[in-house]
Parts: C-alpha cells; sequence; structure tokens
C-alpha cells in the first residue's frame, strides 16, 4: 500500500473520532505495523494463540466469537472500521481469547502490542484517548451485563438496531441473534412482528 494513502486513511479515522492525532504518530505507528487483507470466512486469530500482536480494522467486519460446551457459535463483539480487534494483548493477556473472523474481506492495520504501549505512554494526548477507550469498552461490557439482565430480546434487538445502523443490513441474522442471546428463528419473529407494527426496514 502506498504510504500516502495509508497515512490519509489513519487521519480520516482519527478526525471521525475525534482524536485529532499529527502525522508524527501516524509515522511512528507504521514503524511496527503492518497491513493485511483477509477473505470472507477467514480466521483472524484462534483461541490460544500469542497476543503479541493486535489490528485495528480499516474496513470491513470483524467478529469475535467462542464456542460453548454445547458446539453453539456464539458472536461477542463486532469489530468494524477504526475499532480494535484481537486486541487482548492490549488488555493485558498473553494468549487470544476467543475467534475472530471475518465476515466480509476485512484490512486491518496489525501492529505490535508492546512497542504500541510503549507509545502510547510517551504521549499525554495518547494516554488520554487510550483512557477514552479502555472507558468506552467498561460502558460497553457494563450495558452488555445489563441488558442481558433488563431487557427483553425485542427490546435488546431494537438497542442493536439503534446504536449500530450500519451493521444489521450487513451482518448476517444469525450472527446477530447469538450476540443478542436468542435463536435465529426468534430473531426472525421479532423482525416479523416489527415489520408488521412498521418498525422494522
Amino acid at each position: 500500500m502506498d504510504k500516502t494513502y495509508i497515512i490519509d486513511q489513519m487521519r480520516a479515522l482519527s478526525d471521525r473520532f475525534g482524536f485529532g492525532l499529527e502525522d508524527e504518530i501516524f509515522d511512528a505507528v507504521l514503524g511496527f505495523s503492518e497491513f493485511r487483507v483477509y477473505s470472507k470466512g477467514s480466521l483472524l486469530a484462534n483461541i490460544g494463540d500469542s497476543a503479541a500482536r493486535a489490528a485495528i480494522v480499516m474496513n470491513g467486519i470483524v467478529r469475535s466469537y467462542y464456542v460453548d460446551g454445547d458446539g453453539n457459535d456464539i458472536t461477542q463483539f463486532f469489530a468494524r472500521q477504526g475499532s480494535f480487534c484481537m486486541d487482548e494483548g492490549m488488555m493485558g493477556f498473553d494468549e487470544i481469547l476467543k475467534m475472530w473472523e471475518a465476515i466480509e474481506e476485512v484490512t486491518v492495520m496489525m501492529f505490535d502490542v508492546k512497542r504500541m504501549k510503549e507509545l502510547i505512554y510517551s504521549s499525554e494526548k495518547l494516554k488520554n484517548i487510550w483512557i477514552e477507550l479502555l472507558e468506552g469498552g467498561m460502558r460497553y461490557k457494563m450495558y452488555r451485563e445489563g441488558g442481558f439482565l433488563t431487557e427483553n430480546a425485542t427490546e435488546r434487538y431494537l438497542i442493536f438496531r439503534r446504536n449500530y445502523p450500519d451493521l444489521a443490513g450487513r451482518v448476517q441474522q444469525r450472527y446477530i441473534a447469538t450476540y443478542l442471546g436468542i435463536k435465529p428463528e426468534s430473531l426472525s419473529r421479532i423482525r416479523a412482528m416489527l415489520k408488521e407494527n412498521e418498525q422494522e426496514e
């Protein structure tokens, strides 16, 4: 990939999230990163793989999932443009804890976790951004846990669609269903009911 194009893409992501990072930061990150393209259905990482490298999704969608004791495939998270994926190492883990799969063709920026953390801790601005990202991750985790306790399946689906309107039409319904903690046929019934009530496009 052309370096200028890459920096333009990174700058666009930075501006989109309000980070306002300087080109010097992008140059530093590129020094310990590489870009990879994965075809739809490819595994980016498997449980037990080394977590020494993590990635940021440049385009496409990646999902994390695990298989429970009954053999059910359970979606935990959807990583889209600008999101971290395979980021267990950034949280202090030595190994990948779940499966990471491309559900569209994706381009990711793969980077060395140790060097990324060194860069983050060397800059007050990057440390503040990292704190914001960690707080966002905690809010997401708390919402997920609370939602399963207090919301019914229809409410969880409506909130998912409101929070992630760009995913509802791009992600297979069976993945959305397992993310919501329901069977695909239950999601089909919910969508049919909402369509009757003109809440589903």
